[in-house]
């Protein structure tokens, strides 16, 4: 009896936009929502094809849409959190540089229908056109799937603090705190180095403590990297210190015999 025979896996998929779908796990109902998501105001500029729209419109509701989804997700994780708390964490969740790692987790870039201009300089790459991207996409899901399928897609990929580390959530203003209450002074941040080209610039900064430099941060702003350097600090300062070796006394030279 021969051996059974092995089905070859399928080939991968070579259209761009196909497999963005397979990475979301929704096929687009209407295919038209979705080539409007990706779709930059570059592309319509230069675009002989009246009826094209750009993705600015979804953009708006998608930011919407993502602040409800994750909202709803905070207020569930973490039900004794103050609103400020869960106001920062949701900032730093949806904030520009946030949104754009996402949509480099589904490859979003690639997918993306761009200018002439954006895409010799990099387009593909850029924070900002990711981050907008990616709400605009996330307004197509909610108007071809609903409410659900955005969760479905969204959540998973969101990384939650855990509670221990919510208190945690916006390291500056936890470490300006700590540092006044010890020390009476207040951080300072100042900016050392920029790395990359312009459409995937970093910025380097060091945190300054009466003029000493206690730690460095990175990110794709200077706010990002600031919060970096602000976190390495909190981290240093709750590591446990050893006690101090106290030496032992010298011995005790013998004194005079009595007559």
């Amino acid at each position: 009896m021969s051996d059974p025979i092995e089905e070859a896996p399928p080939p991968p998929i070579a259209d761009p936009v196909g497999r963005l779908e397979e990475r979301l796990g929704h096929h687009f109902a209407d295919a038209r929502l979705l080539h409007e998501a990706l779709t930059h105001r570059s592309y319509v500029n230069e675009c002989t094809e009246p009826t094209v729209k750009d993705n600015e419109r979804l953009e708006f509701l998608g930011d919407a849409v993502i602040d409800l989804v994750v909202s709803e997700a905070l207020m569930a994780r973490y039900p004794s959190a103050r609103e400020g708390r869960l106001s920062k964490v949701r900032a730093s969740l949806v904030s520009e540089p946030g949104l754009a790692k996402l949509a480099e987790q589904i490859g979003l870039g690639e997918s993306l229908r761009l200018g002439r201009g954006e895409e010799l300089s990099g387009g593909r790459a850029k924070a900002s056109i990711l981050s907008d991207a990616f709400e605009a996409l996330i307004a197509a899901l909610y108007l071809d799937a609903g409410m659900a399928k955005v969760a479905q897609v969204l959540l998973p990929r969101l990384a939650l603090p855990d509670d221990d580390d919510l208190d945690r959530a916006d390291p500056k203003t936890d470490l300006q705190q700590r540092i006044q209450a010890e020390r009476h002074l207040t951080p300072t941040y100042r900016l050392v180095g920029e790395r990359g080209p312009d459409h995937d610039k970093s910025f380097v900064v060091e945190i300054l403590v009466g003029g000493e430099v206690l730690s460095t941060g990175s990110g794709r702003t200077k706010k990002e990297a600031e919060q970096q350097a602000a976190a390495r600090v909190l981290a240093d300062l709750d590591q446990p210190r050893p006690a101090p070796v106290v030496p032992d006394p010298p011995p005790t030279e013998p004194g005079p015999a009595s007559a």
